[in-house]
């Protein structure tokens, strides 16, 4: 792709009652000079995740279709620019995290200086990645962390993460 490359732009929106997809849409379409390579959006009912993300810029990756298959009250979405990981499809963003705690959907801006030891460690201990991101190994840390509630993971995960 051509154009402005910088970083990931990242948005979100809880507003029940409203098509927060197509929010999120336009939020992140006014965010794209900060990611041109892939954009995704995650939606939740607080039931049912639902995500789509792909390759390419905001309008040539959702269409109406695709934004009517993301219903819910709440969502983010990503424009990613890759500063880790290769520019390709799976690293598309936002993932969805399965844990002890359920499901969760992640979306990440910036870089985890310590992502490769941990990944390492994760990879020792039996954890598979399907990604080239430090995302999904925040995910990871965040799905394996021994906790009750998902305010405790986040806390273990970012006490881990430098």
């Amino acid at each position: 792709m051509h154009g402005p490359r910088e970083k990931c732009g990242i948005f979100g929106v809880f507003a029940p009652g409203e098509d927060v997809a197509r929010l999120t849409f336009f939020g992140l379409h006014a965010l794209q000079h900060r990611g041109q390579e892939s954009a995704g959006i995650a939606t939740t009912d607080g039931r049912k995740i639902n995500i789509f993300a792909d390759m390419g810029l905001v309008a040539q990756v959702f269409d109406e279709d695709t934004l009517a298959g993301l219903p819910g009250h709440a969502a983010i979405g990503h424009t990613r620019y890759s500063t880790t990981g290769s520019s390709i499809q799976c690293n598309a963003q936002p993932f969805l995290i399965k844990g002890a705690l359920g499901e969760l959907a992640i979306a990440h801006n910036g870089n985890v200086v310590n992502a490769d030891i941990m990944r390492s460690d994760l990879e020792q201990r039996g954890v598979r990645f399907e990604t080239t991101t430090d995302t999904e190994v925040l995910g990871a840390l965040l799905a394996e962390a021994p906790a009750s509630h998902w305010q405790d993971g986040f806390q273990e995960m970012m006490r881990r993460a430098v």
